[in-house]
């Protein structure tokens, strides 16, 4: 019913109330996927399956089965009502550009594809909807496809993506030649024998979700139109990886050296990407990267091999982070396109109800006791502090911690606080249909989605409630720590221009991209110069003249020879020729 009613509009693009209709369709599916949510409460029912027969290879049977328990039951109602928020949303922001029926289309396929994936139940059905988020988020993120930085920031996306691609098609094959199975719960002889296909699971996740080495097209994708990146970043494009390694959790905790790649690999990323977040000045990009830093924290609750916290941080975060994209949104229409943070400042007296829930979102973000990223965060954390992990990767989720506290501090300072920084503002109203309803429901999500979901549906973990009161306050001392120490950073540094050149300023936007791109692109069209120059000139001298009449062997041209024999006699034997010869006509 869900595929149905969010296709049937899809089929009416043509009609003038097709943007009102794709509205309501994704708003009456999110009323739909409450049914099996509350049957999931009563624990009426665990699941069901559908499959769909294609065709068989041998042994193999390649089917469209969707399955339908624990996983898309809590997921596929968060992700409806924060598309549902987006389309409303996007029906204000974009209401000026002329294919605005063909962008709410896209926005429509980009959920479809994404109801496939979360639904899917074997490899097959996964990989279309894998597939499918790739192709749209190809399309959405180059939206602008005039201007260079976007069509290039889209072009980046697709690339860094089939990275992933190639690393699940390793997975997929090698299962098919293995074990002849493509199912989700796939079982192999011993835990060893799954290494391989893990780590191609592995690499998929970590190009989709952008892992550390793999990120830096999510905050090039920031290029795209603001709705784009609030469906992008809360409940479609970054969260597919960290849900493929979910569904393939019944192998992956069997196998130690896969838990340790997501413990190690989740850690440096949200390190690496809080500390990003510190040194942007575009609104949408620290944004963008406290994404990569929150999907790290996913990753390392997978190595944790607590599967069920990865998706209760995806569900929660998805409320806020939503809400974080759409409030920068109308604070850039504001203020005529305007996306660094220090020329903003004030917007507390223009922009209310904007700016509350902003503060909202960035406090859930940081983990304040009692919103939503709170009861997620915390518990991660928490689960991290009791278990026998490696020592470095606590560490440095710790820093991420509290660099989360000040980037989120600095975000709110720049926009909202001190003086405005602004020439122009656009006068709009703030408490139109669009913007108040939209942001007002995912700020009310952002404050009772993380009870809601940990008192309903996270299982109980007795490891999490077991544990002293200052291992159980570690993540809020720490927030709490971190957030003074950047009031008082605040107070008085980021209001004074800075003296010297600092490096880490432009590490994470200038340092790893040119080291990554221009270095190695570099390298590689040099070398292919001097290698096209030196075979053109072989093709010159070898092939064309005058090699070329020595080849014909003709008996006039038999005796033809080269003079570039390096011998001087040669030389000044040719020149002396060459005066004999012209001396008759100099003279005459």
């Amino acid at each position: 019913m869900i595929l149905i009613i969010i296709i049937f509009p899809l089929l009416t693009t043509s009609s003038p109330n097709f943007m009102a209709a794709a509205s309501k369709a994704v708003k009456h599916a999110f009323i739909v996927s409450l049914l099996p949510l509350c049957l999931t409460i009563s624990e009426t029912t665990t699941g069901f399956i559908n499959k769909i027969p294609w065709f068989d290879i041998f042994l193999t049977s390649l089917d469209f089965v969707f399955k339908f328990d624990m996983f898309p039951t809590i997921f596929l109602p968060v992700a409806l009502f924060v598309t549902w928020n987006i389309m409303e949303y996007s029906q204000w922001y974009m209401a000026h550009d002329p294919s605005q029926h063909k962008f709410i289309k896209y926005l429509l396929i980009f959920l479809l594809t994404m109801v496939v994936l979360v639904t899917s139940g074997n490899l097959i059905t996964l990989f279309l909807g894998w597939e499918g988020v790739g192709l749209m988020s190809f399309l959405l993120i180059g939206w602008y496809y005039a201007r260079n930085d976007a069509i290039v920031a889209a072009i980046q996306a697709v690339l860094y993506n089939r990275l992933g691609d190639i690393g699940f098609l390793m997975a997929f094959c090698w299962l098919i030649s293995h074990s002849g199975t493509i199912g989700l719960d796939f079982a192999l002889t011993t835990a060893e024998s799954s290494t391989l296909p893990l780590m191609g699971f592995i690499l998929a996740a970590a190009s989709k979700s952008a892992q550390f080495g793999l990120h830096p097209w999510l905050a090039s994708a920031m290029e795209g139109p603001t709705p784009v990146s609030a469906l992008l970043h809360s409940s479609t494009m970054v969260v597919a990886g960290i849900y493929l390694l979910i569904r393939v959790h019944s192998v992956l905790e069997l196998n130690s050296l896969a838990l340790t790649t997501c413990l190690c690999l989740g850690a440096i990323s949200t390190v690496f990407a809080a500390t990003a977040a510190l040194t942007q000045n575009d609104i949408k990009k620290i944004i963008a990267y406290s994404t990569s830093s929150q999907l790290g924290l996913m990753m390392v609750s997978i190595g944790l091999n607590l599967p069920h916290l990865a998706l209760f941080h995806i569900c929660t975060h998805a409320f806020f982070k939503a809400m974080l994209f759409l409030c920068s949104g109308i604070i850039i229409h504001s203020l005529n396109d305007e996306q660094d943070i220090r020329k903003m400042g004030g917007l507390q007296y223009h922009l209310p109800l904007t700016t509350t829930c902003m503060t909202i979102g960035s406090l859930a973000l940081m983990g304040a006791p009692f919103l939503a990223g709170f009861y997620s965060k915390d518990t991660i954390v928490e689960a991290m502090n009791t278990s026998y992990v490696n020592l470095t990767a606590l560490f440095l989720t710790l820093i991420a911690v509290a660099f989360t506290a000040v980037y989120s501090l600095r975000l709110m300072f720049y926009t909202t606080l001190q003086y405005p920084r602004h020439n122009t503002i656009v006068n709009f109203d703030e408490l139109s249909t669009p913007i108040f309803t939209t942001i007002t429901r995912l700020g009310l999500g952002s404050i009772f989605a993380g009870w809601l979901i940990l008192h309903f549906f996270v299982p109980n973990n007795e490891v999490t409630h077991t544990m002293p009161l200052y291992i159980k306050l570690t993540a809020s001392l720490i927030t709490l720590f971190s957030f003074i120490l950047a009031y008082d950073l605040a107070k008085h540094h980021w209001t004074e221009k800075p003296k010297t050149k600092i490096f880490s300023k432009h590490f994470s936007t200038s340092f790893y991209p040119i080291v990554l791109h221009r270095s190695f692109a570099t390298i590689v069209l040099d070398f292919s110069w001097k290698l096209s120059a030196h075979i053109l000139d072989l093709i010159l001298l070898k092939t064309l003249m005058p090699e070329l009449l020595k080849n014909l062997q003709l008996p006039p041209m038999s005796i033809v020879r080269l003079s570039q024999t390096g011998l001087i006699k040669l030389y000044l034997s040719a020149l002396l020729i060459t005066l004999m010869l012209l001396t008759p006509i100099i003279f005459m």
